[in-house]
């Protein structure tokens, strides 16, 4: 590890320990290196350091003009942009509380946030988000300002209190100059207990409950992590992930302003596999779900390709299997395969990690939900540093970090420097960490749920650690049923073994209490519509293909290849999975079906589709269903149809192979 990069990491630490403080420090320290980026019109245009502290003054000095108060909150809703994250800053500057907003979000999802934390101000990103403060404000009254950082399409908004970002730093910077002293004196008043920002949950029960993290806990995690992995001012990050969510934040936010490198704004969601390309970011973060969307991309690719171009790069995928993960590791690998790398490094896996837009990772991370090892095994072999991580929300991210040479597809890793971990007698995880939430916003009741007097955070996560004190996660403790014979059912950890089949979008299972398991099925699209088309399988529709009998009887092998894998093990054996149904359509947060990070809303979905939790155990061959669903344009409809409901071969227990 990079001895110097963690004295640098010290060193900061001595000097600021505020986000304010960090951006002054950086201006001070680095003020000529870049902080941000932003592709704009095809163009990548940046801010430096010493920039983004003067783009953070004005804009401080404008909210604060406006009547902007400490302690009050501030919505902050959009994509990643960088006038965005200058307002988190400029909120801290001044005491206030930065809330920011998943930007898929409808309106009235947005209505109680707006109740629950009495926000009176927000800055938004374009029209879009506008249109949906507005249609807020008719339900919270008391939304006075409302600022927009891209002004196509509301030339002719004339709402009171409706201000561009140009004309609120104009305004800034007015205050600046007849209170050339405001700044410093607001920013010097911020403490490291001080509230940083809240982070409402994702919401899979009841409503979402506003997380408060303080500025010290935001920063101690960041900085931690920054050690760990050597991080420094010369590392690159792509931030696409919604900023509403904690990690994006943690990676994109806290740590850079920690480390003191550069953010880097794709142009549109639809533009970031080419804007990573472009960049090629040293320090990377992806769920699962977006790994395996990368795969599939190769996979589909290489079925396309000529008949010596598979087979060259079957044979090297097979020796990167064998050796690859090894080398990335330090493992000790013969002459022989190291030349066979080397010679599949250059031929294969820098010509995939260029298409990937991993060329530089110096580290990546995933979490969020389990990896199927094959997957995880895929970009560690190519020479992709991929690793898991535990957190959460309420945990500021960092609880477990595989460290290098201790990297395994089973487990989170290790405790970070400053977590303690024990197991409670039901099996529930607790955690002790200087980045725990402070509290639940309004809500003690929930908070002393969560945090006991001694400090202990009740995470709800079901697991154990190993015997290399690596942790282990199940599934969520309250989920963690039994079945009818009085066998483990985890459902989650039977959706993710599914999932880990590239044919397999999500997936939902049943069976606490019941003598079987069953499951929903979402079909992912590209992969088998891909897969349909080489196979000469007509179809017209996403309806249409999930009807398929051939499709079926593809789903049913990746169920049965599960299943024969479960019979391995003693615990789980006995919740193979018996039968399944293909669904209809595909599960939407618009639905109320996931959540906005994609998280399965089991419950709200088993009654929802009641009438086919019921087919799956009454032995029925087939169920009429209707459905009503939320299009993209706001209109709802009704989607019926006659599904289908297979059985699923199941394996006798056996014992695992040694």
């Amino acid at each position: 590890m990079n001895e110097g990069a963690r004295e640098g990491v010290r060193d900061e630490a001595a000097l600021a320990n505020t986000f304010p403080q960090l951006l002054l420090h950086h201006a001070a320290v680095r003020g000529a290196r870049p902080a941000i980026r932003e592709k704009d019109m095809g163009i990548w245009q940046s801010w430096t350091w010493a920039q983004v502290a003067a783009e953070v003054r004005s804009l401080a000095c404008g909210l604060a003009a406006q009547g902007l108060k400490r302690g009050e909150h501030i919505a902050v809703i959009g994509e990643n942009r960088p006038r965005l994250y200058w307002t988190l800053t400029a909120a801290q500057c001044l005491g206030a509380i930065p809330v920011p907003l998943y930007q898929d979000a409808v309106a009235a999802e947005m209505v109680y946030v707006f109740k629950d934390a009495n926000i009176t101000c927000a800055v938004v990103e374009d029209q879009e988000q506008v249109d949906k403060v507005l249609e807020v404000a008719e339900s919270v009254p008391g939304i006075a300002r409302i600022c927009y950082d891209d002004g196509r399409g509301l030339r002719n908004y004339a709402r009171e209190g409706l201000t561009s970002f140009d004309e609120l730093q104009r305004i800034g910077r007015e205050y600046d100059a007849a209170h050339p002293d405001f700044f410093m004196q607001q920013v010097a008043t911020v403490k490291p207990e001080d509230t940083a920002a809240m982070f409402y949950t994702s919401g899979t029960t009841g409503h979402p409950k506003g997380v408060v993290h303080t500025q010290g806990a935001l920063i101690d995690r960041s900085r931690a992590a920054c050690v760990l992995e050597g991080l420094t001012d010369r590392e690159e990050v792509l931030a696409y992930l919604p900023p509403a969510w904690i990690g994006q934040n943690i990676f994109s936010y806290a740590q850079a302003y920690v480390a003191g490198f550069c953010v880097n704004c794709p142009e549109s969601p639809e533009t970031v596999a080419g804007d990573m390309r472009e960049i090629g970011p040293t320090y990377y973060f992806a769920p699962p779900r977006v790994l395996e969307a990368l795969l599939t991309t190769i996979t589909i690719r290489m079925e396309d390709a000529s008949r010596p171009k598979r087979a060259w790069y079957k044979y090297f995928m097979n020796v990167a299997t064998r050796v690859g993960g090894r080398l990335l590791d330090g493992d000790s690998v013969g002459v022989g395969g190291r030349l066979l790398c080397a010679l599949g490094d250059f031929s294969v896996y820098a010509p995939l990690r260029n298409a990937l837009g991993m060329s530089r990772i110096k580290v990546a991370y995933t979490a969020g939900e389990a990896i199927g090892p094959d997957l995880f095994r895929f970009y560690r072999s190519i020479g992709i540093n991929l690793k898991q991580l535990y957190g959460s929300t309420e945990t500021a991210v960092f609880v477990c970090i595989q460290p290098d040479g201790q990297v395994r597809a089973d487990t989170v890793g290790p405790p970070v420097p400053g977590v303690q971990i024990k197991i409670a007698d039901s099996g529930e995880l607790l955690i002790k960490s200087p980045g725990l939430l402070k509290e639940y916003y309004k809500n003690p009741e929930a908070t002393a749920e969560v945090l006991d007097s001694e400090g202990w955070y009740r995470t709800g996560d079901a697991g154990y650690l190993d015997r290399d004190g690596h942790l282990k996660i199940i599934d969520r403790a309250k989920d963690v049923g039994k079945m009818a014979d009085g066998t483990l059912f985890a459902p989650k950890y039977l959706e993710n073994k599914l999932k880990f089949f590239p044919f397999i979008k999500e997936a939902v299972a049943f069976g606490d209490a019941r003598d079987k398991v069953g499951t929903f099925i979402n079909i992912d699209m590209e992969a088998v519509s891909n897969w349909a088309e080489k196979q000469n399988i007509p179809y017209a529709g996403y309806l249409d293909l999930t009807s398929r009998a051939e499709v079926y009887a593809l789903i049913r092998d990746c169920i049965e290849k599960a299943n024969a894998d479960l019979a391995t093990d003693p615990k789980l054996a006995n919740s193979q999975i018996s039968r399944f149904v293909i669904l209809h359509k595909e599960l939407d947060a618009d639905d109320g079906e996931l959540t906005r990070t994609r998280k399965v809303r089991r419950g709200f979905i088993g009654d929802k589709y009641g009438v086919l939790v019921d087919a799956l155990y009454n032995g029925c061959a087939s169920q009429f269903i209707e459905t009503r669903v939320k299009f993209e344009d706001g209109r709802e409809g009704m989607i019926s149809a006659d599904l289908k409901i297979m059985d699923a071969r199941v394996f006798p227990a056996m014992r695992a192979a040694a």
